[in-house]
């Protein structure tokens, strides 16, 4: 079914519709790189050797959770041309109850403001992403990385979109933390290739 905004066709997301992806669980992303080029480095003898591009994308990987304080990572790998990592959002009880109170009266102001809005404003503000999820954490990580790796190399850039699984039990998080653990040694069966 192709959706339409202001008469012009736009992809769905790629999300799961029923799932709010600002609530506790944890996340395998996979952010790969503009045409697959390979920007972060490469492997050598089944490791990931980073180039100064592969540096900027695992440090600012790392300091996700400096930004976003219930955000926890799980293994992460930095590959020549994609990153995979696990993001688990533990939002606690008091901080809910807080981010609840904000986001009230965030929506009293936009009730507000809806008045003298556009439709077109709300209508972005139904597909934008939601303050502290996953689609707003990748899109803050990858225009860091992309600022930043700019200065190196002015081609920098990402596929607009990543992927994601929503892990549901301990054996699927066991089993790809692994994934992204081996995933060097496993190079030349990568379908990032």
């Amino acid at each position: 079914m192709q959706n339409k905004f202001q008469n012009k066709y736009r992809i769905p997301s790629a999300r799961l519709q029923t799932w709010d992806y600002g609530s506790n669980g944890a996340y395998f992303i996979t952010i790969c790189t503009q045409n697959q080029e390979h920007y972060f480095g490469e492997i050598i003898n089944h490791e990931m050797h980073l180039n100064e591009i592969g540096k900027l994308a695992e440090q600012y990987w790392i300091e996700i959770p400096n930004h976003f304080s219930f955000i926890e990572l799980g293994n992460f790998v930095v590959m020549p041309n994609h990153v995979h990592g696990i993001l688990i959002i533990n939002k606690m009880n008091t901080v809910q109850t807080l981010h609840c109170n904000i986001q009230t009266l965030h929506c009293d102001v936009q009730t507000l403001q809806c008045n003298v809005s556009t439709d077109k404003n709300n209508q972005m503000a139904l597909i934008s992403p939601k303050p502290g999820s996953i689609p707003t954490i990748i899109r803050s990580y990858k225009s860091i990385v992309t600022k930043m790796s700019r200065n190196i190399h002015a081609d920098f850039g990402w596929q607009p979109r990543f992927y994601d699984h929503i892990i549901r039990n301990a054996t699927s998080f066991e089993n790809i933390q692994n994934y992204i653990l081996e995933n060097p040694e496993k190079w030349d069966e990568d379908k990032f290739k």
